[in-house]
């Protein structure tokens, strides 16, 4: 009897329980603001990121796929600035009224450079000339800000706040979880000043593929050259590559890198013309896929400090 009065107030207290709170679904646009958005949401937010790890958002093509997925959502979550130039289209034709969080909202933005000259060094942009589909696809403004951990923290507080608003009852969380993350990017800024700053201003030069990483040069001091503009389907003109590799010989810069995203074959031409070895890979606009050293913000930030440092100090 005694058996059978727990059995009947087990199946009650079962039968009564709350339903498990059902995750808010939300799209992210690529690879590393999903993951800054997992870190805020936690176990109350399920993630899908349309570009994924290794991808490249500038040439992004939407499929039905992604169509589907966007318009299953409760929240999407955008970098703004102009990366996403094929948002529009792809919201429009999944039918997503929901609402759309741009995560750069409130970042001091810098704008992109506009010289061809190869002479200027103030913020480490890319000192080609920057052809016309830069301009229209981001229009005066650098998207990458998220090179900047301090800009992230702001991204942190949007994404709090547009979580909180698609569900109230998960608020507290949400907060707990972005002053927790915002604490991680602090140590990491100042982690990252210091290992740099080991590095002789002189030696603070580097080359990558394209440009993007004019928020992490003007936080950092380092100065960054790239053939390629802010777009990565950018093409540069045979001057324009020509002009940069007299300035690597001239300056004798050494730091050469390649991006997870982008074609080797251009870093490659160059290093073969200057004679200069590609230092490393480093994480731009994407995560790597999972256990390859770049798999969330923090870690392929941690690892784009590393290989830098390492390379201007060794040249």
């Amino acid at each position: 009897m005694v058996m059978l009065l727990r059995c009947i107030l087990l199946a009650a207290a079962l039968f009564l329980a709350p339903a498990a709170q059902a995750q808010v679904k939300a799209v992210a646009s690529f690879s590393i603001l999903g993951d800054i958005v997992k870190n805020v949401g936690g176990d109350r937010v399920a993630v899908m990121t349309l570009v994924g790890p290794d991808g490249d958002a500038h040439v992004f093509q939407p499929t039905p796929g992604d169509a589907k997925a966007l318009a299953g959502a409760q929240i999407v979550f955008l970098n703004g600035l102009g990366f996403e130039g094929w948002m529009e289209r792809l919201t429009q034709s999944a039918g997503y009224k929901g609402p759309v969080v741009v995560a750069s909202q409130g970042v001091q933005a810098q704008k992109m450079a506009a010289d061809d000259d190869h002479k200027g060094h103030a913020h480490g942009h890319s000192h080609a000339k920057k052809d016309r589909k830069d301009a229209h696809d981001h229009g005066a403004l650098d998207p990458h800000a998220w090179q900047d951990p301090r800009n992230v923290a702001r991204y942190v507080d949007n994404i709090a706040a547009g979580l909180a608003k698609a569900d109230p009852a998960g608020e507290a969380q949400y907060r707990a979880n972005a002053d927790a993350y915002k604490k991680q990017l602090a140590e990491l800024d100042s982690w990252a000043k210091g290992e740099l700053a080991q590095v002789p201003k002189q030696k603070r030069k580097v080359i990558t593929s394209h440009d993007a990483f004019g928020y992490f040069a003007s936080a950092y001091g380092v100065a960054f050259l790239a053939p390629v503009g802010i777009s990565t389907d950018a093409e540069p003109s045979a001057k324009q590559v020509a002009g940069l590799i007299r300035q690597i010989r001239k300056e004798k810069t050494t730091a050469l890198f390649v991006e997870n995203i982008t074609n080797p074959k251009l870093i490659e031409q160059i290093g073969k013309e200057t004679g200069v070895k590609p230092g490393g890979r480093l994480y731009s606009d994407a995560l790597s896929k999972p256990g390859a050293g770049g798999d969330t913000y923090l870690a392929m930030l941690r690892h784009n400090v590393a290989v830098l440092k390492a390379a201007m100090i060794g040249s």
